[in-house]
């Protein structure tokens, strides 16, 4: 399983038009092909910076609706809130209790 963080400051005046855009389209990320799991966060600190918090079954399944039309339609409406540029990162399971392999370092 992947899990895909994406940390976005909104423009404080922008917020509202990105809660719609995401409660609009929650759903629909949520039933593509591999998604397990999607919710957003909102910083406890700073109210117009939010994190969406996703699981994927690979990272196949992730760039599949990365070049999906849906993100199409998302990703760049959502990006024209921005305040600052986004921080996206995505990570693995790792521990003695990870049921994943561990991924060779170089």
């Amino acid at each position: 399983m992947l899990t895909r963080i994406v940390r976005m400051t909104f423009q404080p005046e922008k917020v509202a038009d990105f809660l719609a855009i995401f409660r609009d389209s929650e759903n629909k990320i949520r039933n593509m092909p591999g998604c397990q799991h999607l919710e957003l966060w909102q910083d406890a600190d700073m109210p117009n910076v939010y994190c969406t918090h996703s699981h994927w079954n690979s990272a196949d399944d992730l760039n599949n609706y990365r070049r999906s039309a849906l993100f199409g339609q998302v990703w760049p409406t959502t990006k024209a809130l921005f305040a600052a540029p986004p921080l996206a990162f995505s990570v693995y399971p790792a521990g003695p209790d990870s049921t994943s392999t561990p991924r060779p370092t170089s």
